[in-house]
């Protein structure tokens, strides 16, 4: 087989409970964004256009979704005898289940074996971004690094969610903690490792033997090459860079998609966000409803009033019901005066008439369940989980 410069190894084994209720029979890499697509588009289609077309994807927690969604790699262009897409699944409580982020590569290095690669990229697949991976190893291979770490800052107050680093004025990392409680940087790890080979695989190698070791790039091997002298340089990322694991901060990387001006922009001609194609009429909406400032996507069909909001495919929103700075995922039924606000709504919800979601003055963001009933003169039937996230009229 032909050496591969650079192979990808995508981290889709997930359970994202902070994204709860939405991960209850979904991987968090597989979660609904932006109208039409899944959180681990992002990370294929950067692969895609980056020139990487060989990539493993390894997964772990509820991956039927996300291996259905993945298929045989079209919709990425990785359909192909060289390289493709390879997905290698391991199931929760299993005796050979992935124990953490590192052990995950290590069980599946004779993969990597068959490709031979100079550099083996390590990505999160549960960001939103879009990244030229390409840029990123040119500054590896500048600076003679054994790894590079993408990294950008991040507000203060979120630090402690991340791996922080400090970097010389050369941008070689100086210290790196995971996920510190009184964090000393705001420079923050995206998830993203370029390793040499040779480094990645003894590193893993090493680990292996290590049964004090929890087996995670942050918390273990990053942290021993530093201690051990090795080279880590950070690369430096400027484009926008949301880690969604939160639904709060789901919320609000969707609302960076609206305004004149948005954040986040996916229907860039020269960087297009992939999916999976869905063979869907185009959204109707009706000459009695108000639509302003509103991603709507394909065979969803608005009578009401939609402002500031994302919905997705195959959304029916009712006469006179207000959707205000909210998501509606996928298929999800909304009767008539209705009013939801600062909401997520799961994928096939059934919002009854006069219901209502939400509050008009909080900051909280209320979340509905996949498939769940909202029922205005029947509280009782929400399950408990939910029941201090649902308001009613």
């Amino acid at each position: 087989m032909k050496k591969q410069e650079c192979v990808a190894m995508l981290l889709a084994g997930g359970e994202g409970s902070r994204l709860s209720p939405l991960t209850k029979n979904i991987a968090k890499p597989a979660v609904h964004f932006g109208g039409k697509y899944r959180i681990i588009d992002f990370s294929l289609s950067n692969c895609t256009h980056s020139g990487i077309d060989t990539v493993g994807v390894l997964t772990q927690y509820k991956p039927a979704t996300l291996h259905a969604h993945i298929g045989n790699g079209e919709a990425w262009g990785m359909k192909s005898d060289r390289g493709g897409i390879s997905l290698f699944e391991r199931q929760v409580g299993a005796p050979n289940a992935y124990s953490g982020t590192a052990d995950a590569i290590y069980q599946n290095l004779d993969f990597l074996r068959k490709q031979d690669p100079s550099y083996v990229l390590i990505i999160s697949s549960d960001h939103i971004y879009n990244m030229d991976y390409r840029a990123m190893i040119e500054h590896h291979k500048a600076t003679g690094a054994d790894v590079t770490i993408s990294v950008t800052p991040v507000k203060w107050e979120e630090a402690s969610r991340f791996g922080i680093m400090s970097t010389d004025d050369n941008h070689r990392v100086t210290a790196f903690e995971e996920k510190p409680l009184k964090p000393d940087s705001n420079l923050a790890s995206m998830g993203v490792y370029l390793f040499n080979w040779d480094v990645l695989l003894s590193s893993l190698e090493q680990d292996a033997q290590d049964h004090t070791s929890d087996h995670d790039f942050g918390h273990n091997i990053i942290p021993g090459l530093l201690a051990g002298g090795a080279h880590l340089s950070a690369y430096p990322f400027e484009g926008y860079w949301k880690d969604v694991g939160t639904i709060q901060s789901l919320w609000e990387s969707h609302m960076d998609l609206l305004g004149y001006t948005p954040k986040l922009q996916l229907d860039q001609e020269t960087w297009p966000v992939l999916t999976k194609k869905k063979n869907l009429s185009k959204a109707h909406v009706a000459l009695t409803a108000r639509v302003n400032n509103a991603v709507i996507g394909d065979g969803t069909t608005i009578y009401g009033n939609v402002s500031h909001s994302v919905i997705f495919d195959n959304v029916r929103v009712g006469e006179n019901s207000r959707i205000l700075n909210s998501v509606i995922m996928p298929g999800v039924q909304i009767g008539k005066n209705v009013l939801i606000s600062n909401a997520i709504i799961g994928e096939g919800a059934i919002i009854k008439d006069g219901a209502v979601v939400g509050q008009m003055d909080g900051f909280e963001i209320t979340t509905i369940a996949e498939r769940t009933t909202v029922r205005r003169q029947y509280p009782a039937v929400i399950p408990a989980k939910l029941t201090n996230q649902v308001y009613f009229g």
